[in-house]
């Protein structure tokens, strides 16, 4: 996942229609995909490099980008007014939506560690495991997708 707004719709999008007709379904978050997860911007208990890295990156997934035509902003705005005028949920809403349902959001543990990423740091609702949880999770599905 390369952090990006319409990649992240993508994934949610498939994720609730699979919740909604039943189906278990569990996400798994690496590197840039933990930026959809922050509550915001935290530099409490960080080094000076993990620091640099929190304040590049977005702080939630109302401040990605769009992955092509961003133009410092203007695309995604863009988007966002395009979504709410075709009555299309936020990436905001479709997170909410798929707890609603039922589905599981994974914070890779190497990863958050590797970042530098506290699990106080990630909305409410995230569990936090290894590569393990997520390949336990794609041996078990019909179904693995990874975006």
């Amino acid at each position: 996942f390369s952090g990006s707004l319409d990649r992240a719709l993508a994934a949610f999008i498939i994720a609730t229609g699979a919740a909604a007709s039943g189906q278990k379904v569990t996400l798994f978050f690496t590197f840039w995909g933990l930026d959809i997860l922050r509550k915001g911007k935290s530099y409490a208990g960080k080094d000076w490099m993990s620091c640099m890295m929190t304040l590049m990156a977005p702080s939630g997934a109302s401040h990605l980008p769009l992955s092509k035509m961003n133009f410092w902003g203007v695309g995604t705005k863009m988007m966002a007014k395009k979504m709410k005028d075709k009555n299309i949920a936020s990436l905001t809403d479709l997170m909410k939506t798929a707890q609603d349902l039922g589905v599981t959001f994974i914070a890779c543990e190497t990863t958050r560690e590797l970042m530098n990423v506290h699990m106080e740091e990630l909305i409410d609702g995230v569990e936090s495991g290894g590569v393990g949880a997520f390949l336990g999770e794609a041996l078990e599905s019909r179904l693995t997708l990874f975006i």
